[in-house]
């Protein structure tokens, strides 16, 4: 009995191995340039009253804030903080968006490293891991 090989499948695995390297090739070839994109992120929200300014760098770290002094003098401490913390959220949230969209450039939509920049869940960064060895798993029943 003669074994042939299903060149259709070998051509579509050359081809996904193609494309993947190409896409390792590039990424390495750009790192450089995306870590200087990365570092370079600074995204400045004013809240929706106007009355406080803040700018957070790429991983979403305070750079800066501004209150307006004259607005804010007579105001309720508990107010000021809650709005503080509230915009420098909303800053952080759009430089993880600016981040995520940087990366994925670089990276499969479905790769573990861009789930986790979405969902900051560790699971996300193993998923491919644990289906893997699920599978092994279940070969050994």
């Amino acid at each position: 009995m003669a074994v042939t090989a299903n060149r259709e499948a070998n051509q579509e695995l050359r081809a996904r191995l193609a494309e993947v390297h190409k896409r390792y090739a590039r990424m390495r070839s750009e790192l450089d340039d995306l870590q200087r994109r990365v570092d370079a992120v600074r995204v400045t929200v004013v809240s929706a009253d106007g009355l406080v300014r803040v700018t957070v760098g790429p991983r979403g770290e305070l750079i800066d804030v501004k209150l307006i002094r004259r607005a804010t003098r007579n105001m309720d401490n508990e107010y000021v903080s809650r709005t503080i913390v509230a915009t420098v959220h909303t800053a952080a949230e759009r430089a993880a968006e600016r981040i995520q969209t940087l990366m994925a450039d670089y990276l499969p939509p479905d790769s573990g490293a861009l789930r986790y920049l979405r969902d900051h869940n560790f699971g996300s960064l193993l998923g491919r891991s644990d289906e893997i060895v699920q599978d092994l798993a279940g070969r050994d029943d």
